[in-house]
């Protein structure tokens, strides 16, 4: 039996139970098992009339939805492969991708099917709502999957090039999905079946996609999100045990809950300062008694109130996709709601360490999952090696070839430290290595957490200075330049010399994947912000 069998069988032993939940501001759409299996039938059938038989591409793009995964399902269970997209890319890379997946049949949200076509795409494309004619056929067995049966390509964000298909297969996806049956069972305190689980990142993510089928993997529903910009508003509705995340977003919840302290009247506000400023003691290990009672008043009074206007019925929160500020993990740790980091690649099923709920500590990604080995390779790049590697790119042999050692280790590209407990840290990308005219190594990622953390108001950070005489950097947000100055003086003055940041650009425009700064998993495309602002980093050089 695969894992799209056992899908498909919760689904069906479980009629009554909620596995798909949108949320739309306070109301629930609920999509029970029954209708969702009909759902997966009615979307097969439609498959096939449109020739999608096994082994083809599906070509999948569109939000998040109850369609999505009942669509996700139904290719899955023909025996095809879902190629997931991101439905806010620019059409012309949509195009570009969907022409290198080479699909049998291209599903789009019906706003997209007008720009696809504009940007050129050539292949065959439905409605997604075209697959769900209401017919609701008897349900029918899964075509059988081998292990080796490509049951995904993601295709990766392209930060440094352009997108290539990864290879996921089932064997991938069903070595990870018993790993976080038991990881969510730990965390939630409850078996499948059970768990309020929270999601707003797109499924087309290889993170995102192991949440959802982990959740229906444990005969678990999953509440959606419909509207990022009321996202408070959906979580105090769905009142999630824990959820996925990216650091982005905890970086602005704990923003904007300062900012809300910030308006509240001056007892308030002088005890939340005082109150972090006995935190940030207690984290260098210098806190006295008055800072512990303190911390304790805190614990019974203020910070109750602060996790409850973030999810009161919260476990935990899961966090991925990039650095988390170290500062923002302790504050979250310290008003009651923990913080677990999962560290991982769409080329390892997303999936390389997770943190033990017994072993958190600050700054760093866990342990290796379960059969997966890791070691340190030339330069501190962290090389891996399990069930959990991908095979490949799609139609890339030499892409794939380089991707790893002669002797069969992934090269992650990521530049590590591993404890003698096996407990990882991630420094930054070895690619992204600046090495100014002085010789040294420095790795971009720590500087750009330490500006954003000390220059209020500012949004997001990129260090440059690759063969140059110092390092400098161009930094978003409403700023004025004694603000930054400010902040640079602070964080220089911890750093060796050839660390320190000695100018600096301001933009009001953060980047995004609407301005082509960020790719569509909010990495930044880095390259192209050194293109974008060629000339103010010229003049800062001149």
């Amino acid at each position: 039996m695969s894992f799209v069998d056992r899908m498909l069988r919760a689904l069906e032993e479980h009629k009554e139970r909620a596995f798909v939940v949108e949320i739309r501001g306070e109301r629930q759409a609920t999509t029970r098992g029954a209708l969702l299996r009909a759902m997966v039938e009615d979307a097969r059938c439609v498959l096939r009339a449109g020739g999608v038989v096994p082994g083809d591409r599906v070509v999948l793009v569109a939000a998040n939805s109850t369609q999505w995964i009942a669509t996700d399902l139904a290719v899955l269970a023909e025996g095809a492969t879902v190629v997931p997209l991101y439905a806010r890319q620019a059409p012309k890379e949509l195009a570009a991708i969907i022409g290198d997946a080479d699909p049998r049949l291209v599903v789009v949200d019906a706003g997209l099917d007008a720009a696809l076509a504009e940007a050129g795409t050539s292949a065959k494309r439905v409605s997604i709502d075209s697959l769900f004619p209401g017919a609701r056929p008897e349900p029918t067995p899964a075509v059988p999957l081998a292990r080796d049966h490509v049951a995904t390509i993601i295709y990766t964000s392209g930060s440094s090039g352009e997108p290539k298909g990864v290879m996921t297969t089932v064997g991938n996806v069903e070595h990870m999905l018993p790993i976080l049956d038991a990881k969510l069972t730990e965390l939630s305190g409850v078996r499948g079946g059970n768990d309020r689980v929270f999601h707003y990142l797109p499924f087309c993510f290889a993170g995102s996609r192991m949440v959802l089928w982990a959740c229906l993997f444990r005969q678990n529903g999953i509440h959606l999100s419909t509207r990022l910009e009321e996202l408070q508003r959906e979580l105090t509705t769905a009142r999630p045990a824990y959820f996925l995340n990216v650091p982005a977003l905890l970086d602005r919840v704990r923003t904007g809950v300062e900012k809300k302290l910030g308006e509240r009247p001056l007892p308030i506000r002088a005890l939340y300062r005082r109150v972090m400023e006995a935190h940030a003691r207690e984290r260098r290990g210098e806190a006295g008694k008055r800072d512990r009672a303190l911390l304790l008043l805190a614990e019974r009074t203020l910070f109750p109130r602060i996790k409850d206007q973030i999810g009161p019925a919260l476990r935990g929160l899961i966090c991925g996709s990039a650095p988390l500020s170290e500062d923002t993990q302790a504050w979250f740790e310290r008003i009651g709601i923990p913080v677990f980091q999962v560290y991982g690649l769409t080329e390892t099923t997303a999936i390389v360490t997770i943190d033990r709920l017994d072993a958190v500590a600050v700054g760093r990604v866990g342990h290796a999952i379960s059969g997966c080995e890791l070691k340190l390779g030339e330069g501190g790049e962290l090389l891996v090696r399990g069930p959990n590697v991908f095979p490949g790119y799609f139609r890339r042999p030499d892409a794939t070839r380089e991707a790893f050692t002669d002797d069969g280790w992934f090269k992650t590209g990521d530049q590590c430290e591993l404890d003698t407990r096996g407990s990882l840290r991630v420094i930054g990308r070895v690619k992204n290595l600046l090495v100014p005219s002085s010789g040294h190594n420095v790795a971009p990622e720590p500087l750009e957490q330490l500006l954003v953390e000390s220059i209020p108001g500012a949004q997001q950070a990129v260090v440059v200075g690759h063969g140059r005489p110092f390092l400098s950097a161009v930094i978003t947000g409403a700023l004025e330049p004694r603000e930054v100055e400010a902040g640079l003086n602070t964080v220089n003055e911890a750093l060796p010399h050839y660390r320190r940041i000695r100018r600096f650009v301001v933009t009001r425009e953060a980047f995004s994947p609407e301005n082509g700064l960020l790719t569509a998993n909010q990495k930044l495309r880095r390259g192209e912000i050194e293109r974008r602002f060629a000339n103010e980093i010229a003049e800062l050089y001149a």
